[in-house]
């Protein structure tokens, strides 16, 4: 009688656990396919406005600015998320944790289409082409990606978008136990979120300047279009602009 009982508790954990697997995957899943469709409403500057918001900064300098800007942003949202965590009932925490995942990735996303304007190597084709780009940049964690022709070569098709929601997926199990400050506070939060983007940014640099051209060298390129339903600029701000640094944005 008592190895029925334990049997049959056995199999009840074992399908709970099967069916937790099944909403955690169709959540990863849903949640990538957030990322894939935000990622063409980020708001991204050109070189020239860049240029234009730091003027006398040279190629690195500027990077750095964005770099430190976006870390900020990040360590921003991580702290949000690591103050709810400490709430004595968490606010629906999965809510949370995604609108965190996806706010780091717009933001990130932002950095690394702006460090490509930077590095003089802007991917070919339409605002949708060169999102997939970025996409694979973020997901691949790497810049060099944005030089093979292959993945610039068409819009996103549904083969791609797979293979692409196959790898945000890997990587947001991959970084969520640094997205899930429980029980650590606002402020570990924070340091965590502003770590990985750093060290995100350093992986993109270290790839762009192997194929960087430079900005005299550069053919005439037509300005950015700005997406028709862009994400808010406030939320995604890397850095104040010319005659706005503060001393707490400098790099380090």
């Amino acid at each position: 009688m008592a190895r029925r009982r334990t049997a049959v508790v056995r199999g009840k954990a074992l399908e709970g656990v099967r069916k937790s697997g099944a909403r955690a995957r169709a959540g990863l899943a849903h949640l990538a396919d957030r990322i894939i469709d935000i990622a063409p409403r980020v708001p991204v500057r050109d070189l020239t406005t860049l240029r234009e918001q730091f003027p006398g900064l040279g190629p690195e300098e500027i990077a750095d600015r964005l770099v430190a800007g976006a870390a900020k942003a990040t360590a921003t949202v991580g702290a949000g998320v690591g103050a709810a965590a400490m709430m004595p009932v968490p606010p629906a925490m999965p809510t949370e944790l995604a609108a965190e995942v996806t706010g780091v990735a717009a933001i990130e996303l932002k950095l690394i289409a702006e460090l490509h304007e930077v590095y003089g190597v802007r991917p070919a084709g339409t605002l949708a082409q060169r999102s997939t780009v970025y996409l694979n940049s973020w997901s691949q964690e790497r810049g060099i990606e944005a030089t093979k022709p292959s993945t610039v070569s068409a819009a996103m098709n549904s083969r791609m978008k797979r293979e692409l929601r196959q790898r945000i997926v890997k990587r947001t199990v991959r970084n969520l136990p640094n997205l899930m400050p429980f029980l650590v506070g606002a402020a570990v939060g924070a340091v965590m979120n502003r770590r990985d983007t750093r060290k995100l940014a350093a992986r993109i640099r270290d790839d762009l300047r192997k194929v960087q051209v430079p900005w005299d060298e550069l053919p005439a390129l037509p300005a950015l279009e700005r997406p028709a339903d862009a994400l808010p600029e406030h939320a995604l701000e890397l850095d104040m602009g010319a005659g706005r640094h503060r001393k707490d944005d400098d790099p380090g």
